[in-house]
């Protein structure tokens, strides 16, 4: 295991979308191990390390809200560059979640892209120093980028008691989505995306998350 790290974060709302909802956006109850890890990376992130999400902290009660938004239909690409609001605007309720606050617990490891010059040690102090004066390559966010994120570095990997340490036990979240995977042709190009989901269980207000490498097996 490499070095690891205690995140706090928190925000108004929040919408960790579930797949399986294809018209309206539906939220998990808590943070997926994905969006933990892009938040991380957001922060810092070089082809040498690959983050590891050990496990989650839910700090406040889960409470929903229902909201609509409007989106648009289609998506920007090389060969559709343009896109005219007033002609694919859709409006699309959402079932977002509200006033969240997170702990992440996680780790980076080195991978095979890594120099000479990577080393543990250097990430790690890159990471501590960019979180503590509040740095990131692009702001942070909670599922969607509408929805930013504020972060905290926690000292010494101290974590506040969560909200349900007391009150609730175990807790079953069902299926939840873990990572996904990517089959790259010899050209460079994306040719499959594969999801791995697991049975994501809070205990104590924790979410302990397995490996990816069990997911994928």
């Amino acid at each position: 295991m490499g070095y690891g790290i205690a995140l706090r974060v928190w925000g108004d709302y929040a919408c960790f979308t579930r797949p399986e909802m294809k018209v309206e956006r539906v939220s998990y109850d808590v943070m997926t191990p994905s969006a933990a890890r892009g938040i991380l990376e957001a922060i810092h992130w070089k082809p040498a390390i690959r983050w590891v999400v050990d496990r989650i902290h839910v700090l406040n009660p889960i409470h929903f809200e229902n909201i609509r938004r409007n989106e648009v239909e289609s998506k920007a690409s090389a060969r559709k560059k343009s896109i005219y609001v007033s002609e694919e605007r859709q409006q699309r309720a959402s079932l977002i979640l509200k006033n969240v606050q997170y702990v992440i617990e996680a780790h980076f490891e080195m991978t095979e892209q890594c120099g000479k010059e990577d080393t543990p040690e250097k990430h790690y102090n890159i990471f501590l120093r960019r979180a503590r004066q509040g740095q990131c390559f692009h702001r942070p966010y909670l599922g969607c980028r509408e929805f930013p994120a504020n972060f905290e570095l926690l000292g010494d990997n101290k974590v506040t008691d969560t909200y349900e340490s007391t009150n609730f036990g175990e807790i079953d979240l069902g299926y939840m989505l873990l990572d996904q995977t990517f089959h790259v042709n010899s050209k460079g190009q994306v040719e499959e995306i594969i999801p791995h989901f697991f049975r994501a269980q809070m205990i104590n207000g924790v979410i302990e998350v397995p490996p990816l490498e069990e997911a994928i097996r």
